[in-house]
Parts: C-alpha cells; sequence; structure tokens
C-alpha cells in the first residue's frame, strides 16, 4: 500500500493547528480561568482566616472586658460593703453614745430632783425645828432668864477685845445718833444704867441711849450705833446654827481622776 504523504502531512498540519487553536481558544482560558479561580478561593480564604484571626481577637477583647467588669464590680460591691459596715458601726456607736450620754443626764436630773427634794424637806424640817426652838424659848422665858440675859448682855460689853472696842469707836465717832439698845423685854432701870456706864467707859463720852423693846430677839439684848452691832441673844445661837447648817450640808467634791 502506498503512503500519501501529502494527505499524512495535511492531517498532521491540521492537527497541529487544531491543537494551536485549542490551546489558544479553549485550554488557555481555561487554565486561566482555573488560576483566577484558584486566586479567588485563596484570597476568600485568607479573608476568612483574617476574618477568624479578628473574631478571636475581639472575642478574648470581650472576655478581658467582661472579666475587668466583673473584677471592677466585684471590688465596687466590696468597698460599698464595707463602707456600709462602717457606716452601720458608726451609727451604732453614735446610738451608744447618746443613749449613755441621755442616761447620763437623766441620772444626773434623777439625782438633782432628788437632791433638791431633800433639801427642801430638810429646809422645812430645820425651818420647823428652829420656829418651835423660838417659840419654845418665848415661852419659857421668864423674869430670872431675862435678868441673867441682861447680866450676860453686860458682861460681853465689859469683856470686848481692843480691836471690838475699836470698831465700836470708829463707829460712833461723828454721828451722834443715839445707841440703840434693843431687847426682848424692858430692861431695868439698874441695868440700863450699867449698860451705859459700860458704854461710856468703852467711847470716853457721855452719850445718850434709846431703849427699845423687841420681843424676837427672844431673851436677848442688842445693840447698835451707826452701822456697828452688839448683841447677845438665845436667837442669836439659833441663827448662827442655822446659818452653819447649809455649810455642812454641802457634799464633798470627790476628785476627779483622769483616765490614761
Amino acid at each position: 500500500m502506498k503512503i500519501d504523504w501529502f494527505t499524512v502531512i495535511a492531517q498532521m498540519v491540521n492537527f497541529i493547528v487544531l491543537v494551536g487553536l485549542l490551546w489558544h481558544f479553549l485550554y488557555k482560558p481555561i487554565l486561566r480561568a482555573i488560576d483566577e479561580r484558584e486566586k479567588k478561593i485563596a484570597a476568600e480564604l485568607a479573608d476568612a482566616a483574617a476574618k477568624k484571626a479578628e473574631a478571636a481577637k475581639e472575642q478574648e477583647d470581650f472576655k478581658q472586658k467582661n472579666e475587668k467588669f466583673d473584677q471592677e464590680k466585684k471590688d465596687l460591691m466590696t468597698k460599698a460593703e464595707a463602707e456600709a459596715e462602717a457606716e452601720h458601726q458608726k451609727l451604732l456607736e453614735s446610738a451608744r453614745t447618746d443613749a449613755t450620754a441621755l442616761k447620763t443626764k437623766l441620772d444626773e436630773a434623777q439625782k438633782e430632783a432628788q437632791d433638791t427634794l431633800n433639801h427642801q424637806i430638810m429646809q422645812k424640817t430645820r425651818n420647823e425645828v428652829f420656829a418651835i426652838t423660838r417659840k419654845a424659848l418665848a415661852d419659857l422665858a421668864s423674869v430670872s432668864l431675862e435678868e441673867q440675859s441682861g447680866n450676860m448682855f453686860i458682861k460681853r460689853l465689859n469683856e470686848l477685845s481692843e480691836d471690838e472696842k475699836k470698831k465700836f469707836r470708829d463707829a460712833f465717832q461723828g454721828n451722834k445718833n443715839p445707841v440703840i439698845v434693843r431687847s426682848a423685854f424692858d430692861l431695868p432701870a439698874k441695868q440700863q444704867a450699867e449698860i451705859k456706864d459700860a458704854v461710856n467707859k468703852i467711847l470716853s463720852a457721855d452719850t445718850p441711849f434709846q431703849y427699845k423693846t423687841a420681843p424676837e430677839l427672844i431673851s436677848g439684848i442688842e445693840l447698835t450705833a451707826n452701822g456697828y452691832k452688839l448683841a447677845w441673844s438665845i436667837s442669836e445661837y439659833i441663827n448662827a446654827l442655822e446659818k452653819s447648817l447649809p455649810e455642812i450640808e454641802k457634799p464633798k467634791t470627790e476628785p476627779v481622776v483622769q483616765k490614761a
């Protein structure tokens, strides 16, 4: 069999042309499309990985922020509880202090009221005792007692100290008003003369006298001259005792002990 080389060569040329056309118009675009697809898929995968990493980062940030918020919330709650407890203790302490102060004031007020009541009772009792004593002495006064009272007063005049005599003279000096002698009873003439003699001896002068009766003196005699006063009476002893009682009744002040 004879080979037709022209036909063979023509067919080979046609095949090469066909392959070239297929490469240029079919295979090459397909390869380009495949490359572009691969690049697109790789880009999408890279974008997905980036988004995944960003999401993971955002999740981690959110987790850290959430943990920080929880810690801050816990710290605030702890601080609020501590402040509330401190305020509670402060209010309790203030209430205890106020209660103690109120109790102290109530105790002091009660003690003061009791002391006032006791003082009033004592004062009333004392006044009654002294009133009864004065009345009893006034009722018991007799001529002999009155005479003895006059003698005691004259004796007191005669036994005045130099200092008392000077006070008497200083009071009478420059004043010519009469010396007033008050007594719970009418003085006998003899005692009037003795009193006048004793006074004139002290003043070294003849002195005018004025005698008055004062029953409230209770068996006593009182001499006054320009502010100077000399007296002797049972009432004076009672008055002296009455004045001394408040001093006796005063409570002793206890020393204050400073606590360290």
